[in-house]
């Protein structure tokens, strides 16, 4: 009885410390695209990459550029992170997804064909 007790109480801790957490969250502001920085310390730091975008999708993009003009001067980090208007933008490998929290379920938005190019999923067979 006495560890059943234990065991509920390590249980509700863990839950109240949890919800004590400060929620990790993307930028809102509108039309403004960011890059996701990790900084020495254990943070991070959301950069401007563009203004006046319309669309994720557009955000999007602009990440895309940026990782490729990185990986040409030598860079080695495959995959970044960016936001846009509250969404998570994860670019990696086989595409870019999308993710309302961090730690949230990740939509494809944009897959890469086979020369490198992004597109609608579905729209090349």
């Amino acid at each position: 009885m006495h560890r059943i007790a234990l065991t509920l109480v390590a249980a509700l801790s863990a839950l109240v410390l949890s919800a004590c957490e400060k929620a990790f969250e993307a930028p809102t502001e509108r039309g403004i695209c960011y890059h996701m920085a990790y900084l020495p310390d254990g943070g991070y730091k959301f950069n401007v990459v563009a203004r006046d975008i319309d669309s994720i999708e557009k955000c999007a993009a602009q990440l895309e550029g940026m990782r490729l003009r990185f990986l040409r001067l030598g860079g080695q980090n495959a995959e970044m992170i960016g936001a846009y208007q509250g969404s998570f933008i994860h670019l990696r490998r086989g595409g870019i997804f999308r993710a309302q929290k961090w730690n949230g379920n990740q939509y494809l938005m944009l897959v890469r064909t086979g020369d490198g190019r992004l597109v609608m999923p579905g729209a090349v067979q």
